[in-house]
């Protein structure tokens, strides 16, 4: 059962993200959160190493959709100056909103990646959606909202339970 919850591949953050060898694979496409997984949940806009991952992201073949379960207004200031596509009040994880935003990128499943710092909802939403997940490290847990530090709690018993079956084994940061 809490399988659902574990993500194929976790990385500190984006910038982590091998995009070469993803594209290798037949991956196409981005799904990504945006607060705590690109920004802060406080920052209204991209930092200069984010905008560069951009363009790397385009320079590698692949398309970017932001799927945010924050309002329309959070999400515009943020993705409209660099003319990125987005899904907002998402309410992952649901499924519709991942759906959309393959949709929006004219892409499969299997041609899919979804970014996020939250087992709760970005990797759950997209495990149940057959897509590849990636769990990023919270960018600014201090900036969180009461929903989110409410789905923190939740993700430190999935991630016992996953852990008293082998699953899920912290990693040593410090190597």
């Amino acid at each position: 059962m809490f399988e659902k919850f574990l993500p194929d591949l976790r990385v500190d953050s984006v910038f982590d993200i091998d995009l070469d060898k993803l594209y290798a694979e037949g991956y196409r496409g981005i799904i990504t959160d945006l607060d705590n997984t690109l920004v802060g949940a406080k920052a209204p806009s991209a930092t200069p190493e984010l905008t560069h991952w951009f363009e790397k992201v385009k320079q590698a073949g692949m398309k970017l959709v932001i799927v945010s379960n924050n309002n329309f207004h959070r999400v515009s200031v943020f993705a409209s100056p660099l003319n990125i596509e987005f899904v907002h009040k998402a309410r992952k994880p649901v499924g519709a909103p991942f759906r959309r935003a393959m949709q929006m990128m004219e892409l499969s499943p299997e041609q899919t990646i979804v970014v996020g710092d939250q087992l709760m909802t970005d990797v759950f939403g997209g495990n149940r959606q057959g897509l590849y997940t990636v769990l990023v490290l919270p960018i600014s847990i201090t900036d969180e909202g009461f929903g989110t530090r409410i789905n923190r709690r939740l993700e430190r018993i999935v991630k016992r339970r996953l852990g008293k079956t082998g699953l899920w084994l912290e990693e040593d940061k410090t190597k």
